[in-house]
Protein backbone atom coordinates (compact mmCIF):
# COMPACT_ATOMS: atom_id res chain seq x y z
CA UNK A 1 0.00 0.00 0.00
CA UNK A 2 1.41 3.09 -1.24
CA UNK A 3 0.39 6.36 0.81
CA UNK A 4 1.30 10.03 0.37
CA UNK A 5 -0.06 12.16 3.42
CA UNK A 6 0.45 16.20 2.96
CA UNK A 7 1.17 17.11 6.52
CA UNK A 8 3.72 15.95 9.81
CA UNK A 9 0.89 15.46 11.52
CA UNK A 10 -0.87 12.99 9.22
CA UNK A 11 2.87 11.33 8.58
CA UNK A 12 3.35 10.36 12.35
CA UNK A 13 -0.50 9.06 12.42
CA UNK A 14 0.50 6.41 9.36
CA UNK A 15 3.85 5.40 11.35
CA UNK A 16 1.75 4.71 14.77
CA UNK A 17 0.76 1.74 13.27
CA UNK A 18 3.33 -1.34 12.90
CA UNK A 19 4.73 -1.85 9.23
CA UNK A 20 4.82 1.83 7.90
CA UNK A 21 7.99 2.40 5.83
CA UNK A 22 9.26 5.97 4.93
CA UNK A 23 10.10 6.92 1.73
CA UNK A 24 11.77 10.37 0.97
CA UNK A 25 14.21 10.93 -1.76
CA UNK A 26 14.28 7.23 -2.66
CA UNK A 27 18.27 6.79 -3.78
CA UNK A 28 18.77 4.32 -1.19
CA UNK A 29 15.34 2.81 -0.76
CA UNK A 30 14.50 1.46 -4.20
CA UNK A 31 18.16 -0.16 -4.72
CA UNK A 32 18.00 -1.67 -1.50
CA UNK A 33 14.77 -3.34 -2.89
CA UNK A 34 17.05 -4.87 -5.71
CA UNK A 35 14.31 -6.86 -7.44
CA UNK A 36 11.71 -7.33 -4.73
CA UNK A 37 8.54 -5.19 -4.23
CA UNK A 38 8.26 -2.90 -1.39
CA UNK A 39 6.20 -4.81 1.52
CA UNK A 40 3.43 -3.66 3.69
CA UNK A 41 2.52 0.16 3.70
CA UNK A 42 5.30 2.80 2.03
CA UNK A 43 4.66 6.27 3.62
CA UNK A 44 6.01 8.96 1.01
CA UNK A 45 7.09 11.70 2.70
CA UNK A 46 7.84 13.99 -0.17
CA UNK A 47 4.75 16.20 -0.34
CA UNK A 48 5.98 17.33 3.49
CA UNK A 49 6.98 21.02 2.80
CA UNK A 50 7.24 22.06 6.62
CA UNK A 51 10.43 19.63 7.16
CA UNK A 52 12.17 20.93 4.17
CA UNK A 53 14.23 23.86 3.66
CA UNK A 54 17.12 25.82 6.33
CA UNK A 55 15.89 28.43 8.78
CA UNK A 56 18.16 30.76 10.72
CA UNK A 57 16.82 30.44 14.62
CA UNK A 58 18.26 32.34 17.74
CA UNK A 59 20.09 29.54 19.31
CA UNK A 60 21.06 27.17 16.11
CA UNK A 61 20.81 26.75 12.17
CA UNK A 62 17.45 24.11 11.39
CA UNK A 63 17.81 21.70 8.19
CA UNK A 64 14.51 20.23 7.56
CA UNK A 65 14.86 16.44 7.22
CA UNK A 66 13.62 16.62 3.69
CA UNK A 67 16.02 18.95 2.67
CA UNK A 68 18.26 17.89 -0.43
CA UNK A 69 22.09 17.97 -1.40
CA UNK A 70 21.36 20.45 -3.94
CA UNK A 71 19.65 22.90 -1.47
CA UNK A 72 22.61 22.55 0.67
CA UNK A 73 24.65 23.59 -1.87
CA UNK A 74 22.84 26.70 -3.12
CA UNK A 75 22.04 27.62 0.79
CA UNK A 76 23.62 31.26 1.87
CA UNK A 77 25.27 28.96 4.77
CA UNK A 78 28.02 30.58 7.44
CA UNK A 79 31.85 29.44 6.51
CA UNK A 80 31.88 26.58 9.40
CA UNK A 81 29.33 24.73 6.75
CA UNK A 82 31.74 24.61 3.86
CA UNK A 83 32.33 20.99 5.17
CA UNK A 84 28.90 20.30 4.58
CA UNK A 85 28.58 22.31 1.02
CA UNK A 86 31.50 20.35 -0.17
CA UNK A 87 30.47 17.07 1.25
CA UNK A 88 26.77 17.77 -0.87
CA UNK A 89 28.74 18.21 -4.00
CA UNK A 90 30.32 14.42 -3.64
CA UNK A 91 26.97 12.55 -2.76
CA UNK A 92 26.49 10.81 -5.97
CA UNK A 93 25.49 12.02 -9.03
CA UNK A 94 23.25 16.00 -9.84
CA UNK A 95 20.54 13.61 -9.67
CA UNK A 96 20.97 12.21 -6.52
CA UNK A 97 21.86 15.42 -5.08
CA UNK A 98 18.60 17.13 -6.43
CA UNK A 99 16.56 13.54 -5.19
CA UNK A 100 18.58 12.71 -1.99
CA UNK A 101 17.80 13.89 1.15
CA UNK A 102 19.71 14.56 4.69
CA UNK A 103 17.38 12.87 6.98
CA UNK A 104 17.73 9.64 4.25
CA UNK A 105 21.35 10.24 4.26
CA UNK A 106 21.40 9.97 7.78
CA UNK A 107 18.67 6.99 8.98
CA UNK A 108 20.83 4.83 6.23
CA UNK A 109 23.64 4.85 8.35
CA UNK A 110 26.03 3.62 5.58
CA UNK A 111 29.62 4.14 7.45
CA UNK A 112 30.59 5.58 4.31
CA UNK A 113 27.58 8.50 4.57
CA UNK A 114 29.27 11.73 3.05
CA UNK A 115 27.37 13.80 5.10
CA UNK A 116 27.58 12.68 8.39
CA UNK A 117 31.54 13.97 9.09
CA UNK A 118 30.52 17.53 8.32
CA UNK A 119 27.81 17.63 10.62
CA UNK A 120 29.39 15.52 13.54
CA UNK A 121 32.05 18.10 13.29
CA UNK A 122 29.13 21.28 13.71
CA UNK A 123 28.15 19.06 17.18
CA UNK A 124 24.91 18.55 15.08
CA UNK A 125 21.33 16.88 16.71
CA UNK A 126 18.74 15.49 15.14
CA UNK A 127 14.97 15.64 15.79
CA UNK A 128 13.09 12.82 15.86
CA UNK A 129 8.99 13.36 15.61
CA UNK A 130 6.23 10.64 16.46
CA UNK A 131 2.84 11.08 17.15
CA UNK A 132 3.11 10.81 20.80
CA UNK A 133 6.36 12.73 21.61
CA UNK A 134 9.26 14.51 19.63
CA UNK A 135 12.68 14.60 20.83
CA UNK A 136 16.24 15.56 20.76
CA UNK A 137 19.73 12.72 19.89
CA UNK A 138 22.95 14.18 19.12
CA UNK A 139 24.00 12.72 15.96
CA UNK A 140 26.83 10.70 17.42
CA UNK A 141 24.23 9.00 19.56
CA UNK A 142 22.13 8.94 17.08
CA UNK A 143 24.14 6.44 15.04
CA UNK A 144 24.31 3.34 16.90
CA UNK A 145 26.63 1.40 13.95
CA UNK A 146 26.82 -0.11 10.58
CA UNK A 147 23.38 0.62 9.02
CA UNK A 148 21.95 1.33 12.42
CA UNK A 149 20.18 4.30 14.18
CA UNK A 150 18.25 5.41 17.61
CA UNK A 151 14.89 6.35 15.38
CA UNK A 152 12.04 4.08 16.16
CA UNK A 153 9.91 2.90 13.44
CA UNK A 154 7.11 5.25 14.60
CA UNK A 155 9.52 8.37 14.00
CA UNK A 156 10.15 10.76 10.92
CA UNK A 157 13.77 12.50 11.43
CA UNK A 158 12.34 15.91 10.89
CA UNK A 159 14.84 18.45 11.44
CA UNK A 160 19.33 18.75 11.80
CA UNK A 161 20.11 20.96 14.56
CA UNK A 162 23.46 22.77 14.53
CA UNK A 163 24.09 25.55 16.83
CA UNK A 164 25.42 28.99 16.31
CA UNK A 165 28.65 28.83 17.83
CA UNK A 166 31.53 28.88 15.85
CA UNK A 167 29.64 30.45 12.09
CA UNK A 168 33.51 31.99 10.97
CA UNK A 169 34.86 29.34 11.71
CA UNK A 170 37.14 27.61 9.25
CA UNK A 171 35.83 24.24 7.97
CA UNK A 172 37.28 21.55 4.85
CA UNK A 173 35.97 18.11 4.13
CA UNK A 174 38.19 15.86 1.86
CA UNK A 175 36.95 12.31 0.50
CA UNK A 176 39.38 9.34 -1.35
CA UNK A 177 37.95 7.06 -3.22
CA UNK A 178 39.24 4.95 -6.50
CA UNK A 179 38.03 7.30 -8.42
CA UNK A 180 36.66 11.17 -8.72
CA UNK A 181 33.05 10.73 -8.57
CA UNK A 182 30.61 8.63 -8.27
CA UNK A 183 31.78 6.47 -5.99
CA UNK A 184 31.99 5.27 -2.06
CA UNK A 185 34.44 6.39 -0.11
CA UNK A 186 38.13 4.67 1.31
CA UNK A 187 37.86 7.43 3.78
CA UNK A 188 36.81 10.67 4.08
CA UNK A 189 37.30 13.54 6.74
CA UNK A 190 36.06 16.60 8.08
CA UNK A 191 37.80 19.22 9.73
CA UNK A 192 36.24 22.93 11.62
CA UNK A 193 39.02 25.10 12.97
CA UNK A 194 38.08 28.13 14.76
CA UNK A 195 41.24 30.42 15.77
CA UNK A 196 41.53 33.17 18.55
CA UNK A 197 42.36 36.66 18.27
CA UNK A 198 46.25 35.70 18.34
CA UNK A 199 45.87 33.62 15.75
CA UNK A 200 46.67 30.38 17.48
CA UNK A 201 43.51 27.20 17.80
CA UNK A 202 40.91 27.60 20.18
CA UNK A 203 38.81 25.02 18.67
CA UNK A 204 38.92 22.31 16.36
CA UNK A 205 36.69 19.08 15.49
CA UNK A 206 37.80 16.75 13.52
CA UNK A 207 35.76 13.75 12.28
CA UNK A 208 36.53 10.52 9.54
CA UNK A 209 34.32 7.93 7.95
CA UNK A 210 34.66 4.96 6.24
CA UNK A 211 36.73 3.56 8.84
CA UNK A 212 35.01 2.74 11.33
CA UNK A 213 31.07 1.38 11.98
CA UNK A 214 29.86 4.65 12.29
CA UNK A 215 32.00 8.46 11.47
CA UNK A 216 33.67 9.10 14.38
CA UNK A 217 35.33 12.13 16.46
CA UNK A 218 38.80 12.38 16.77
CA UNK A 219 38.73 13.60 20.22
CA UNK A 220 42.29 12.95 21.57
CA UNK A 221 43.68 14.79 18.40
CA UNK A 222 40.82 17.78 18.88
CA UNK A 223 42.23 18.48 22.23
CA UNK A 224 46.10 18.61 21.19
CA UNK A 225 45.42 21.40 19.17
CA UNK A 226 44.33 24.41 21.09
CA UNK A 227 46.95 26.90 21.74
CA UNK A 228 48.91 25.82 18.43
CA UNK A 229 49.64 28.43 15.35
CA UNK A 230 47.00 28.31 13.03
CA UNK A 231 48.53 28.32 10.26
CA UNK A 232 50.24 26.04 7.15
CA UNK A 233 52.10 23.11 8.31
CA UNK A 234 49.46 22.49 11.40
CA UNK A 235 48.99 19.51 10.17
CA UNK A 236 52.14 17.79 11.14
CA UNK A 237 50.65 18.16 14.86
CA UNK A 238 48.61 14.66 13.73
CA UNK A 239 50.17 11.41 14.73
CA UNK A 240 49.53 8.14 13.64
CA UNK A 241 47.73 7.80 17.21
CA UNK A 242 45.46 10.08 16.95
CA UNK A 243 43.96 7.82 15.13
CA UNK A 244 43.53 4.90 17.41
CA UNK A 245 40.16 5.14 17.56
CA UNK A 246 39.46 3.73 14.41
CA UNK A 247 38.92 0.08 13.23
CA UNK A 248 39.32 0.33 9.58
CA UNK A 249 38.19 -3.16 7.42
CA UNK A 250 39.79 -4.62 4.63
CA UNK A 251 37.48 -4.81 1.64
CA UNK A 252 37.06 -4.53 -2.56
CA UNK A 253 37.93 -0.97 -2.15
CA UNK A 254 41.06 -1.06 0.30
CA UNK A 255 42.96 -2.88 2.97
CA UNK A 256 42.50 -1.45 6.61
CA UNK A 257 46.22 -0.45 6.94
CA UNK A 258 45.92 1.28 3.53
CA UNK A 259 42.75 3.19 4.59
CA UNK A 260 44.24 4.44 8.04
CA UNK A 261 47.17 5.32 6.57
CA UNK A 262 45.11 7.65 4.17
CA UNK A 263 42.80 9.37 7.02
CA UNK A 264 46.26 10.00 8.91
CA UNK A 265 47.19 12.07 5.35
CA UNK A 266 43.83 13.35 5.06
CA UNK A 267 43.26 14.93 8.11
CA UNK A 268 46.53 16.33 8.11
CA UNK A 269 45.51 17.86 4.50
CA UNK A 270 42.10 19.15 5.86
CA UNK A 271 43.72 20.59 8.83
CA UNK A 272 46.14 22.88 6.05
CA UNK A 273 43.49 23.36 3.90
CA UNK A 274 41.60 25.55 6.78
CA UNK A 275 44.95 27.00 7.74
CA UNK A 276 45.40 28.69 4.20
CA UNK A 277 41.35 29.63 4.27
CA UNK A 278 41.37 31.60 7.84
Amino acid sequence: MYLRPKTLDEAVTLLASPGGQILAGGTDFYPALGERLPQGRVVDITALREIRGITFEPDHIRIGGLTTWTDIVRAPLPRCFDALKAAAREVGSVQIQNRGTVAGNLCNASPAADGVPPLLILDAEVELASAAVTRRIPLQQFLAGNRKTQRRPDEILTAVLVPRRIENAASAFIKLGARRYLVISISMVAVVVQPDASGRVSEAHIAVGSCSAKALRLTALEHTLPGLPFKRGIGAAVKAEHLTPLTPIDDVRATADYRRDASLTLVQRALDACAETR
